[in-house]
Order: C-alpha cells, then structure tokens, then sequence
C-alpha cells in the first residue's frame, strides 16, 4: 500500500472531546491562584466566590432577574434529577427523547417515579415534532442531544401560555445556542461542556413558575437530600444565593469564574454562540464538499453546533462500527484528534466538539486529517480484500 501523504498543517490543540470539553484559549493552572483553596466554602471569600459565579451565569446568558440560579450536586445528572424528582406528579408528563440522555430521563421518569408518562421518540438523526407536543402537560426534553448532534431549532412551537412546566436539559447547548427563557421553566447544565470547566457540578436554573410549583406540591415520594429545594413549604433560597447543599469544589468553582470572564471579554454569549458557530460551519462545509461523509443531522435547521455527529456513507464500508473506530483511532494516533469516536449508544461515526472554547483554526486544520484518515482506512479496507 502506498503511504498517503500527511497533511501539513495539525491543530494547536487536538482536543475535540464533547465532554470534559477543551479549557478556554491559552488556559493555564496559573489562572486559578485565586482559588481559596483549604477554606470552607461557607466562609465570607467562599461564599463571595459562590456568588459571583451565579451572578456572572445570570449576566453572561442573560438568565431574567426574576428566574433562581442555584449550584448543585452531581453536574447535570444531578441537576435534572433534582427538578424530575421534586417537581413531577402534580400534572401528566410528556418526555420527548431523540438520544441517549434523553432516553435516560424517560427510564428514570417512567420506571423509578413510576409517572405514566406520554414518551415521544425519534431516532438519532431525527427530533420529536414539537407541533405535536401537549404543552399542558410538564414536558421534559433536552435541547442539544449531545450523542446524537440535533438540536431544537428555536422555542417558537412552545407557547407562552402554556399550563405545564418545560424542563430543559441544555447541557450541551447553554452558552453556545440561544435559550428562550421565556419559554423554558427549569433549564440544567454542567459547567465541563461549552465552557470546559471541571467535572461534578451541576447548575439549575428556575422560572417563577417553577418556584411556584415547588412551593405548592410535595410529591409521593420521600426525597433525599441533596434534592430538597424546599423547607416548610417555601423554596430555600439560599441554595440560590450560593449556600450549596454540599462542599463544591472552590478550585473548580475559581475554574468555572475564569470561563465567565474570557466568555465576558469576547461579548457574552453573543461572542461564545459566534464561535461555535464559525466551527459547526467548517465542518459542515467540508462535509457538503465530500461525498463520503455525511451530518448524522438529517435536517440542517436541526443541525447541532457544538456536538456535531458525522457518519461516514461510502459503500466499500461493510463494517460501519469497525471503520470509524478505526478512524478515529487513527487521528488519536497522530496526535490531531482526541476523543472523536462516536458516542457508545449512537450510530457509528465520528463527533466532533466544536464548542465556543474551540478555535476555528484547529478545526479546519483537522478536516484535511479527517480525509487523510479516511482514505487510509479504505486502502486498508482494499489491501485486506
């Protein structure tokens, strides 16, 4: 087999994970001296931290002064089981899931709280009509699926006037996609994601009408603790005010502080939502230029920007799951692409993470690796035969 030529230009930085995500530009442990580490979070500098951060996650995305933002245990898993489990049973439920996480919150609303819910299903590559979606009822979706690279195009289908509560795992599209908070009630997401923070801490953002189902409902079933917003029927608002239900990580938090300020130097979520964009768009280009390689997207108003999912669609492939493993394999080895392989539960291929800490440069300089990758892997598919 000839050996291909490698191309010339590598990305600076090959990491395209979807999650821990890639550290802001030019990042640095330097940057987290400030971290008050060995104090207690409850003292007057841990909880000023605390603060700050809320108050910066509120002016960066805009959050309404009116909505509670509160930092919780268990990143965005635990996030959206403390909304599902305190909030659910007071109305019927509708859950909408076009990926694996998704799938997840129908397991755990229908077979743990046991809620006779509604569930509305489409496969990978597809997303459940919201024209068809009862917004009477509480609706739990997410907005970005992740493993599956489709988003919600826009809220214009949710209605302002709706009965029921809207919970929105956004965990890959908070700070890179546009939320409407008007028409969102409960909306979770992790800080590892589009602003490559750390791990293991999780935010839930709250409408009014949240806090007032809160404050109005017990559900059947006992609640630990670490999901109890609520004490003698009034919300705890200090879980909101930075008061965590248990010790977080200050490093992790200084880490997180950081993010919101370079988010902040480049324009707030405008400049974070641009950048991924500007990456989506590289990718997405490439792939119309090559017959080979397709978004798992199948309708490019769906079409994610941060998790972009491809499939590769080149009859000489008869092995799809073994070829982009292989592919993937290959780009890790050269050093230009880290964790790029397809999620475990979605169909094989590769996802690329094109999040606002991306730089566009590294993603174009990886498509011609992606192409080099490629056609290395069908020589040895030829070779073989």
């Amino acid at each position: 087999m000839t050996a291909l030529a490698t191309p010339a230009t590598r990305p600076a930085n090959p990491r395209f994970s979807s999650g821990p995500c890639a550290k802001i530009p030019q990042f640095s442990l330097d940057m987290l001296a400030d971290a008050p580490l060995g104090r207690s979070h409850r003292a007057a500098v841990g909880k000023s931290k605390l603060a700050e951060a809320i108050d910066l996650t509120r002016e960066v995305l805009g959050v309404p002064a009116d909505y509670r933002i509160g930092i919780v245990p268990g990143s965005d898993t635990g996030a959206v089981e403390m909304a599902l489990w305190s909030l659910l049973g007071a109305r019927p439920v509708e859950m909408l899931a076009w990926e694996s996480f998704g799938e997840g919150w129908v397991t755990d609303v229908v077979k743990q709280l046991k809620i006779d819910a509604l569930v509305k299903k489409a496969p990978y590559g597809q997303i459940v009509d919201f024209a068809t979606v009862d917004f009477d009822k509480d609706v739990v979706f997410t907005w970005n699926g992740t493993t599956s690279g489709v988003r919600v195009a826009n809220g214009d289908l949710i209605p302002a006037d709706r009965q029921g509560l809207t919970i929105c795992d956004a965990t890959s599209a908070a700070f890179a996609m546009d939320l409407p908070w008007d028409k969102l009630d409960v909306v979770t997401f992790s800080w590892q994601k589009v602003l490559g923070g750390e791990g293991a801490h999780g935010m839930l953002i709250l409408s009014p009408r949240a806090v007032e189902r809160l404050e109005s409902y017990t559900p059947a079933w006992p609640l630990p603790k670490i999901f109890r917003m609520t004490k003698g029927g009034k919300l705890i608002e200090g879980i909101f005010k930075g008061e965590t239900i248990n010790t977080p990580s200050m490093l992790a938090v200084e880490d997180y502080l950081v993010a919101l300020k370079w988010a902040q130097s480049l324009g707030g979520q405008a400049g974070l939502i641009a950048r991924a964009e500007a990456n989506a768009k590289t990718v997405w280009d490439f792939c119309a230029q090559k017959p080979w390689l397709a978004n798992l997207a199948e309708d490019a108003a769906h079409a994610s920007t941060t998790s972009v999912c491809l499939k590769f669609v080149d009859a000489r492939i008869t092995d799809g799951a073994a070829f982009a493993k292989a592919v993937a394999k290959r780009l890790e080895k050269e050093g230009v692409a880290l964790d790029v392989g397809a999620y475990r539960d979605a169909p094989a291929g590769l996802r690329i993470w094109c999040g606002s800490t991306v730089e566009t440069a590294d993603v174009a300089a990886l498509m011609p690796w992606l192409e080099w990758a490629f056609e290395a892997e069908i020589a040895a598919l030829a070779q073989a035969a």
